[in-house]
C-alpha cells in the first residue's frame, strides 16, 4: 500500500518534523494560569534547556498552524483552511518524536468546533479565543444520577423568568468541574415537549452563586469526577447556544468531537513500542518475555489490533475527505475499538512486570512512573465515557449495518 501524500504533503512533513527536532525534549515551567497546566494533557517532567509555560507554547503551536488550524483568526485560531492530511501528518510525527502536544480538554476538543458550528457570533467572539489559550477551562455537564446511558431522560430544569435563566438539578461524572470556570449543560427547559425535542445548551459560569461541587475520588485515588448541583442558579438569557429545544442536536455535535478524541491511534502505537521494549528488558528465568510464546502470542493480538487501528483511522481520513461518506459511524467504532484495544494492551504491560505490576504510587521500582496501571484502570472509564461500549455496539449495528433493533426486555408476568 502507498501511504506516500503526494510532494506537497511530503514537504510539509518536512517542515513538521524539523519542528519537531528542534523543540524535542521541551519543558515546561510554572504556568501563570495553573488549570492550563494542570489540564494540558501532555506531560514532561524533566528539566530542558527550552523551557516555556503552557500558554507560551498553545501560542507557539497556534502561529506554526500545528492546532486550532481552521479556526479563523478572528476567534485566536490560525486561520488556515481545513486540510484533514495536514492534521494528520501533524498528529503522525509529533506523536513519533514525542513532542508534547497542545493543551486538551473537552473545551478546546469539544466546545470550540460546536460554537464554531451552532454558536452566535457574539458568543464566538467571546468564549473561543480564551479557550484555545487555556484562560478559559470547560467542563461538560451532561449525565445525571437517572441519565446516563439514556441521556435524553435528564431532569435539570431551566425557566426563563425575567431575561434569566434559572436552572436547578443535578450533574455527575463531570470531569474536572472543581477546575473549570464554564460549563456546556444540558437543561430541559421545553418540560411539554418530547424528551429529545425539550432540551437546550446553555453555557453557565462556575462561579455563578447556587452552584455546589463534590469530588468523586475514583479508584486511580484521583478526583477525575465530580458531583455539581445547582440551586436556583441564574444565568443571561444570551447563554443559550442555538435555540430553544435544540440542545440535543447540539448535543450530539459535542459527542461526536468527544468520541474522536477518546482512541488516538498514534498514541497507542507509541504505548506499543514501549511495551515491546519491557518485554525485550524484562526477564523470567534469564529468558527475555519477548522470546516467551505464551506473552509472544499476547503481544502479536495486541499488536494486530493496534496495525488494523491505524488502519481503519486512514478509512476514518479518507472518509472525511470525500463527501459523503459516514464520519460518524467510523468515529464510534474508532472509539469502541481503540478504548478496549489501550485497556487490552495496559493489561498485558501490567502482566508483562510480574509483582512491580501491582505497585502503583510512591515506589522506587515504579516502571513509567506507574503510568501502566493507572492507564488500565483510567480506560475503564473512557469505554464507559462518550456512550458506553454497548450502546455503541447498538447504534453501529442498527444504523450501519441495518440490523434489527436490540429486543425491549418485559417484565415477567
Amino acid at each position: 500500500m502507498d501511504l506516500n501524500y503526494g510532494a506537497e504533503y511530503e514537504d510539509f512533513r518536512k517542515e513538521v518534523q524539523a519542528f519537531c527536532k528542534e523543540y524535542q525534549g521541551v519543558s515546561f515551567k510554572s504556568d501563570s494560569n495553573v488549570v492550563a497546566d494542570t489540564l494540558s494533557g501532555s506531560s514532561t517532567t524533566k528539566k530542558s534547556k527550552k523551557e516555556v509555560t503552557r500558554s507560551e507554547w498553545q501560542q507557539i503551536l497556534i502561529e506554526k498552524g500545528y492546532i486550532a488550524r481552521a479556526i479563523p483568526k478572528e476567534y485566536g485560531g490560525y486561520g488556515g483552511e481545513t486540510d484533514i492530511i495536514k492534521s494528520r501528518i501533524i498528529a503522525t510525527e509529533f506523536s513519533k518524536a514525542k513532542v508534547p502536544g497542545g493543551m486538551g480538554g473537552q473545551g478546546i476538543d469539544m466546545l470550540v468546533p460546536t460554537l464554531l458550528e451552532w454558536g452566535s457570533e457574539e458568543q464566538k467572539q467571546k468564549y473561543i479565543r480564551p479557550t484555545l489559550h487555556g484562560e478559559m477551562i470547560w467542563c461538560q455537564g451532561y449525565s445525571e444520577p437517572n441519565a446516563g446511558s439514556d441521556l435524553a431522560s435528564l431532569q435539570t430544569k431551566g425557566e426563563l423568568i425575567d431575561g434569566n435563566w434559572v436552572i436547578n438539578g443535578q450533574k455527575i461524572w463531570t470531569s474536572t468541574a472543581q477546575y473549570s470556570q464554564m460549563m456546556f449543560c444540558l437543561v430541559r427547559t421545553e418540560p411539554q415537549a418530547p424528551k429529545h425535542s425539550g432540551i437546550s445548551f446553555i453555557l453557565i459560569p462556575m462561579d455563578t452563586p447556587g452552584i455546589e461541587i463534590r469530588p468523586l475520588v475514583d479508584m486511580t485515588l484521583k478526583a477525575g469526577f465530580n458531583e455539581v448541583f445547582f440551586d436556583d442558579v441564574t444565568v443571561p438569557e444570551e447563554n443559550i447556544v442555538a435555540k430553544r429545544g435544540e440542545g440535543w442536536s447540539v448535543a450530539n455535535s459535542v459527542l461526536g468531537h468527544e468520541r474522536g478524541s477518546l482512541a488516538d491511534p498514534n498514541a497507542t502505537m507509541n504505548r506499543l513500542n514501549t511495551l515491546i521494549n519491557m518485554m525485550k528488558e524484562q526477564t523470567i528465568d534469564g529468558r527475555r518475555l519477548i522470546d516467551i510464546p505464551s506473552y509472544r502470542d499476547r503481544l502479536m493480538q495486541v499488536q494486530g489490533k493496534v496495525m488494523a487501528s491505524q488502519a481503519h483511522s486512514l478509512r476514518l481520513l479518507s472518509s472525511k475527505i470525500n463527501p459523503g461518506q459516514n464520519v460518524k459511524l467510523g468515529g464510534m467504532i474508532q472509539k469502541l475499538v481503540g478504548t478496549e484495544l489501550r485497556h487490552e494492551l495496559e493489561g498485558l504491560a501490567i502482566d508483562v512486570l510480574g509483582e512491580i505490576g501491582t505497585l502503583y504510587e510512591d515506589s522506587p521500582y515504579l516502571k513509567e512512573d506507574g503510568s501502566f496501571q493507572f492507564t488500565y484502570m483510567y480506560f475503564l472509564g473512557l469505554i464507559i465515557g462518550g456512550g458506553t461500549n454497548q450502546i455503541q455496539k447498538n447504534i453501529i449495528s442498527e444504523r450501519g449495518l441495518g440490523m434489527p433493533k436490540e429486543p425491549k426486555v418485559t417484565e415477567a408476568s
